[in-house]
């Protein structure tokens, strides 16, 4: 695969991997996702309705009073 280069130790083990970002950028989006998700694995969660009310009391906070004219 062009754009990929393994680096690999003195009994041939790939030990790092060098990627392309312009002709890779994608596939180091999807790696870096994964690597976001792994890192929040143990977070403890809360539930959706909970978190939905958060949002909805600071969006309304921020959102402007006054209504553009038509």
């Amino acid at each position: 695969m062009t754009g990929i280069q393994f680096i690999t130790d003195a009994k041939g083990r790939k030990t790092a991997v060098v990627i392309n970002l312009r002709k890779h950028r994608a596939l180091w989006e999807d790696i870096e996702d994964g690597l976001i998700s792994e890192s929040r694995r143990k977070e403890k969660s809360i539930p959706y309705e909970e978190y939905r009310a958060s949002r909805l009391i600071i969006g309304s906070s921020t959102q402007s009073t006054t209504r553009p004219k038509p």
